[in-house]
């Protein structure tokens, strides 16, 4: 038994050693992204070692196994090394996971999930990207590679000193009694407790304040929950349906006065371009653009990823789950949008995307939205304006979809999105020394692209169509530069959004009510005075409502007027006047129970009605 105690030692060993570099791996991405996360206390790391040791234990349960069966195969220096080797690999290939996070939270704020490995929509531009990642984050691969070594050292060899291959009965029972006992402990740490449930992904809010759940998990395990399956809603049966109906109905009758004005109309996404990146001199053009239009001072996005802000901008509908609805099991949901709407009511309609024709899998949504024609890199017809890894330069691509457009037929929507601000923020050689370099990588790409923007309102401003078009303007999504307010789950979703009539110069001023993506599609069919039936979760600018939901690292974000929720789909976890308190350092939770109670019950209804429709495909009003 003395020899077998060594092997149980030797597991050991491996085992604290892993869980030591889960932590190290904690404290590196806290470090990587400490603005994010301004108050951290020992409860997070506290929940972060149970969840670690979940990771953990999913990952080995084999090789506790291998590690602990009875038997002189045990003894054999061959054996002890492929088990090594194997526990090795399989160990750091996931904790590999964790580096990417590192510097991807920033992007995402929250931990990578499959979706991640499987980069769904993202298969034509994978190839490209991934060298410049590891050249623009090259201390992220060398720092591996040193962990790497380090960890291998670490693990330990077998001692064959004490080697014994005789067995009697009461060896193996006592072995066997060890290994068993090896194993359930390990079943225990992989569904996180003698908890009467295993923990999820959701239970990390229980160790640690609004926002910093991030440092709780771990991408491994984030990864292991989402392995392979596709996210499914489950009806939360909050209220009855007529009571359901009562808080929060989203069908909406949209009814008009005389008939539709016939106004083309434009809507510009633009690629991270978060609140954080305007009026702090990167964005020139945009910053005029605004004192001339209806613009949203209080805008948020619906989403953190570009893949979320399509099917908000276009069909009213949040991104309220763990998957993008594009790459979900719901992509084939039937949609009612401004697409088919408009198309309904004469309009030619068409999306453009200057990077590889799938990605992030908005060809396919085009044609599920009911777009009439999309246009990506494959359609643009010159040469020389690729940026060697995403797609067609800004630039490029904004005068080609003016030109484009000039030549559809009347009236026209059209919707494009540009590129060149995304990772790895790439502009033309041309333009090197040209645009201020800002205080955050991604800042100079923004210029650049604000500057495409202004070429493009200077081209289009020349064409016979520009005065009777209506034009849209919003950010896909904040981007990962953002300090201070812009870190917790209000800040991370601030974007400008903006509409311009040029045809009604008293259409112009601020609007300080909280307004979102979602809001986009049923503002536009008031000012093209346009009649219909819809199912959407936003509500009009002229609405008297005022409230903006999200959702992220499994929390809902309500806001209502100057308040805002954080709901977790069964309790609230902080309640803060958002306006007065951006920083989230006043809890109102037990001193406003009557506006928690009143918050609650519309972000119940909320999800619930989110998560009927989209389960059951009913995003659309069914003709009877």
């Amino acid at each position: 038994m003395k020899s077998y105690y060594c092997l149980v030692k030797l597991l050991c060993r491996r085992i604290l050693v892993i869980f030591v570099a889960y932590q190290l791996c904690r404290v590196v991405f806290i470090a990587c992204n400490k603005s994010y996360f301004p108050n951290i206390d020992a409860n997070s790391f506290l929940g972060g070692a149970v969840f670690d040791l979940s990771a953990i234990g999913f990952t080995n349960l084999l090789f506790v196994l291998l590690h602990l069966l009875p038997g002189s195969f045990q003894y054999r220096k061959g054996y002890q090394k492929g088990l090594k080797i194997a526990f090795y690999v399989v160990n750091l290939i996931f904790l590999a996971t964790n580096f990417v996070d590192f510097e991807y939270f920033k992007f995402t704020g929250r931990r990578s999930s499959f979706g991640l490995i499987t980069a769904k929509g993202m298969e034509h531009e994978i190839g490209g990207l991934i060298p410049m990642f590891l050249i623009n984050y090259w201390y992220l691969p060398l720092g591996f590679i040193v962990f790497s070594v380090v960890l291998w050292k670490l693990l330990g060899n077998a001692d064959f000193k004490n080697k014994k291959t005789e067995y009697k009965p009461s060896i193996v029972v006592k072995q066997s009694a060890v290994m068993l006992t090896g194993l359930g402990i390990c079943f225990l740490m992989a569904r996180g407790g003698i908890n009467s449930k295993p923990i999820r992904i959701v239970d990390a809010v229980n160790y640690t304040s609004i926002g910093n759940t991030a440092i709780v998990l771990n991408t491994p395990y984030s990864i292991l929950k989402t392995l392979g399956s596709k996210e499914t809603l489950t009806d939360p049966n909050y209220y009855s349906q007529t009571e359901l109906n009562k808080i929060f109905n989203p069908v909406l009758y949209h009814p008009t006065k005389g008939e539709p004005n016939k106004k083309n109309l434009v809507i510009i996404i633009l690629e991270s371009f978060g609140d954080e990146n305007i009026h702090i001199g990167q964005t020139p053009f945009l910053d005029s653009l605004i004192t001339q239009s209806y613009y949203f001072k209080n805008g948020f996005a619906n989403g953190k990823v570009s893949i979320d802000a399509v099917p908000s901008t276009m069909s009213s509908i949040p991104s309220l789950m763990n998957s993008p609805l594009i790459s979900s099991a719901y992509a084939l949901n039937e949609v009612y949008g401004l697409p088919k709407i408009l198309k309904k009511n004469g309009y030619y309609t068409s999306f453009f995307h200057g990077a590889f024709n799938g990605s992030q899998n908005f060809d396919q949504y085009c044609r599920v939205a009911g777009f009439d024609a999309y246009f990506g890199k494959d359609q643009y017809p010159k040469d020389g304006a690729f940026d060697g890894s995403w797609g067609i330069y800004d630039e490029e691509f904004l005068q080609f979809f003016c030109d484009k457009i000039s030549t559809f037929k009347r009236p026209f929507f059209s919707s494009i999105f540009t590129i060149s601000s995304h990772i790895p923020y790439t502009i033309p050689e041309r333009y090197q020394g040209k645009f201020p370099k800002g205080t955050a990588e991604i800042h100079e790409s923004v210029a650049y692209t604000d500057y495409a923007l202004r070429l493009f309102f200077k081209k289009a401003q020349k064409q016979d169509w520009y005065q009777n078009t209506l034009f849209v303007l919003t950010a896909d999504h904040t981007s990962s530069s953002g300090k201070g307010k812009y870190t917790n789950n209000v800040g991370k979703f601030r974007i400008p959004i903006l509409m311009i009539d040029p045809s009604n110069p008293n259409f112009q001023g601020v609007n300080e009510k909280n307004f979102q993506q979602i809001d986009i599609l049923p503002s536009v069919l008031d000012e093209l005075n346009i009649s219909d039936t819809i199912v959407t979760y936003g509500k009009s600018y002229r609405s008297p409502k005022d409230f903006v939901v999200s959702y992220v690292d499994n929390v809902y974000n309500y806001i209502s007027g100057d308040y805002y929720l954080a709901f977790d789909g069964n309790k609230s976890l902080g309640l803060y006047n958002f306006k007065n308190d951006s920083l989230f350092q006043n809890n109102l939770l037990m001193r406003e129970p009557k506006l928690k109670s009143q918050m609650e019950r519309f972000i119940k209804a909320y999800i619930q009605s989110f998560n009927e429709r989209v389960s059951q495909n009913e995003l659309t009003v069914k003709k009877k």
